[in-house]
């Protein structure tokens, strides 16, 4: 297994990240993807309407997270729509507060994947 991203680059390879340490995995609520489907609706994300309206838009989100369990850096994945990319990435944040398990060995990068769900 190749060693972990050194901290400071954002890593290129997000599929050999680890997913994010929660304690308590993180719970999508409909209201949560209100805002994707907000900006969806109002024509900012270049979202094609599914034939059976059921929408699913999936966003990873790069996160450093350093030795004490705090988030330092989120670098959501481009999809096409930097407000929802900055939403998803706020969220992350949110997420993680007091909610990551403490230990490595230092700064880390990690991978938070978020899908909003809804039918529109």
């Amino acid at each position: 297994m190749p060693p972990p991203p050194v901290a400071g680059h954002v890593p290129t390879d997000w599929a050999a990240l680890a997913p994010v340490p929660y304690i308590k995995p993180p719970e999508m609520t409909p209201g949560l993807s209100g805002f994707v489907a907000g900006e969806i609706a109002a024509g900012r994300c270049p979202v094609s309407r599914p034939a059976d309206g059921h929408y699913v838009v999936k966003l990873d989100i790069a996160t450093l997270v350093d030795a004490d369990g705090t988030v330092r850096r989120t670098v959501p994945r481009a999809i096409q729509c930097p407000t929802v990319e900055q939403y998803g990435a706020g969220l992350v944040i949110s997420f993680a507060r007091a909610n990551l398990r403490a230990g490595a060995a230092g700064d880390r990068w990690y991978r938070a994947t978020i899908v909003f769900d809804w039918q529109g």
